[in-house]
């Protein structure tokens, strides 16, 4: 089997020349002077580099290599990390160490990933998905989900974040795999293992902002952000065009790593819209383009956002620019509407989905998203979403669970402890035989047990005011202002919180849990052998909805062959009285009598059937 080496090119960090020597680069426009420090020996040796126009220092030298610890001094009082850093064995704050891409021998050439139409997501946390909390780990559980029937993995995000734990999302250095999850060939070798048993692998991206431990681009390089906008995360990311084209390019640059770099298949992209840019294109229009022309262009590469803004425009295809599109965005409408059908809470955001949640489920299923520019009480009476209808299904990735919307609650519970188990079999049918891709978040399968709250790992005072700020936010809601009932909630800065998250896989050997897996998996082979070749090039505009009763609904789509798939549905605990016949092969029933209730005008509680009907020849 033919071997590839794989470098991404970069304007900064280190580049192993042909000859041996190492080139170092670093943009520091706030800084007045950057030494190079090569660390490992005694005494280290420090090197002045070279300014360079536009903010940059440089220096080229035989002294390093392949495996050498190296830092910036700036202005001779601060060392810091590289923030191009390929790997931080000693964490944030250590020393970064020179990784040489080429070493690694790549044996997947012939992967061109999969069509976008057969994706079914997995979503884990490296961390906690397994004991061992590692690449290596995750690997080894991969022959299981395939098994299972997903084809993509989802994984949280691995750069580089303080501490011994994180869900991710306070990452700092943003090319450098977490040193706790394994080494970068590791990681490289989870990805050539998941595509030889053709598994699709995502990577997870922040670049809405930084982590509040061990970030130095204050220091040396303010022009990363700006006052001009404000995030929950504090200043935003500086994407003014006139001010920002090395930062443009910095994560450009990040997103282009991870595809090239590690043959990554997909890059999901958190907190969309916490990045702000009002430039044309703007830096998400130009990182797709870039995405489009570069390692997309000879393979499936696919680009997923998350943005509460619904902003549809953005998955929309241009004829003019045909690059600059995202293959999807997660639908939060899907999840909120069957939230609130399974669990009666109307609390939060839940608000927005509480009056009418059987119609906006009937709008997800059919058209992607349930707000598309209607008023959002929970946003203070703003306008939110943009009109979608134009848009294929396959656009939208649907969810019942994901990391936000389980570890965000107050004792981080799963879906399968908030709602009666037939209620959730039904909401897991939907979810897995509609078109639209279907994600699972970890264990979701077999109905875990494991709670999975919001964990760090910062220093004392850090950690205290994180666990301040939790408590205080969950202390607004009424089930949570009594000071006996805070004190169940988990402290996101204790070790017990992220212990207390790893998966529980021997609850597979037991009942119920290894029948909700058998169940899932059930279900993904009905999608894989029934629905999935019949999603290609589906046109929008091709399903309609009906609402039978306040919590019944039928669907129907038309499928790319001319067939049509059928849904009728109780999400209710009492019997529907409905006039909807079905006709056609039966896919799934969600048990023996559900197709003769229907055809009697009833559909019992919690019941769903699927039909699919073939076209006309």
């Amino acid at each position: 089997m033919p071997t590839v080496h794989r470098c991404h090119p970069m304007p900064f960090g280190t580049h192993i020349l042909d000859d041996g020597r190492v080139s170092f680069r670093l943009w520091a426009p706030g800084a007045d002077k950057v030494e190079l420090c090569l660390q490992g020996h005694a005494p280290e040796i420090s090197l002045t580099m070279a300014a360079e126009a536009g903010g940059w220092y440089g220096i080229t030298t035989g002294l390093a290599g392949s495996g050498f610890y190296y830092q910036y001094r700036i202005d001779g009082r601060r060392y810091v990390p590289d923030p191009a850093s390929r790997y931080q064995p000693q964490d944030v704050e250590g020393s970064s160490q020179i990784i040489d891409p080429d070493s690694w021998q790549w044996h997947d050439a012939a992967w061109k990933g999969r069509p976008w139409e057969e994706a079914v997501f997995y979503e884990l946390h490296v961390g906690t998905f397994t004991e061992q909390g590692t690449f290596a780990g995750v690997k080894e559980r991969l022959d299981y989900l395939v098994d299972l029937g997903v084809t993509a993995i989802q994984l949280m995000p691995i750069a580089d974040f303080p501490g011994r734990h994180n869900w991710g999302y306070d990452g700092v250095l943003p090319f450098a795999p977490d040193s706790r999850y394994g080494t970068p060939d590791e990681l490289k070798d989870l990805i050539e293992t998941a595509h030889a048993k053709g598994l699709m692998v995502f990577n997870d991206v922040v670049y809405s902002h930084f982590g509040p431990e061990g970030n130095y681009l204050h220091l040396y390089a303010p022009e990363f952000f700006t006052d001009r906008f404000h995030t929950p995360w504090g200043d935003a990311i500086n994407f003014h065009p006139e001010q920002s084209h090395w930062v443009r390019r910095f994560f450009i640059h990040n997103a282009l790593y991870w595809l090239e770099e590690y043959h990554f298949d997909g890059l999901r992209f958190d907190a969309a819209h916490a990045i702000f840019d009002d430039s044309s294109p703007d830096i998400l229009e130009e990182l797709a383009e870039a995405v489009r022309l570069g390692p997309g262009y000879d393979r499936h590469v696919y680009l997923v956002l998350e943005n509460d803004n619904n902003a549809a425009r953005y998955l929309r295809h241009d004829p003019s620019l045909p690059q600059r599109y995202f293959d999807a965005q997660w639908n939060d409408d899907m999840h909120h509407a069957l939230h609130v059908l399974l669990t009666g809470e109307s609390t939060g955001y839940y608000r927005d989905y509480s009056q009418q949640p059987i119609h906006q489920l009937g709008r997800c299923l059919t058209e992607g998203f349930a707000y598309q520019g209607e008023v959002s009480a929970y946003r203070d009476g703003k306008h939110r979403g943009e009109s979608c209808s134009d848009l294929p299904l396959t656009a939208f990735v649907s969810f019942l669970q994901n990391h936000d919307q389980v570890g965000n609650r107050a004792l981080g519970e799963r879906i399968s402890n908030l709602c009666p188990p037939e209620a959730l079999r039904a909401a897991t049918a939907i979810l897995l035989l509609s078109p639209s891709p279907p994600l699972l978040f970890m264990g979701q399968e077999w109905a875990c047990s494991q709670p999975f709250t919001y964990f760090v790992d910062f220093p004392e005072a850090l950690g205290e005011k994180v666990n301040e700020g939790r408590l205080q936010g969950f202390a607004k809601l009424a089930a949570f202002n009594d000071v006996e009932m805070r004190r169940k909630i988990p402290l996101p800065n204790a070790i017990e919180t992220y212990q207390a998250a790893k998966l529980a896989w021997d609850e597979l050997e037991r009942e119920p849990h290894q029948q909700w897996f058998d169940y899932h998996r059930e279900l993904l082979r009905i999608r894989h052998r029934q629905i999935s070749p019949r999603l290609k090039a589906m046109a929008p505009g091709s399903a309609q909805y009906r609402v039978l009763d306040d919590r019944a609904i039928s669907v129907q789509w038309r499928l790319n062959d001319g067939s049509t798939l059928m849904l009728a549905a109780n999400l209710g605990s009492e019997s529907a009285k409905v006039d909807c016949p079905g006709n056609g092969e039966v896919l799934f029933a969600s048990d023996s009598k559900v197709k003769k209730n229907l055809r009697q005008g009833s559909l019992s509680p919690w019941s769903v059937i699927f039909y699919l009907k073939e076209a006309k020849k």
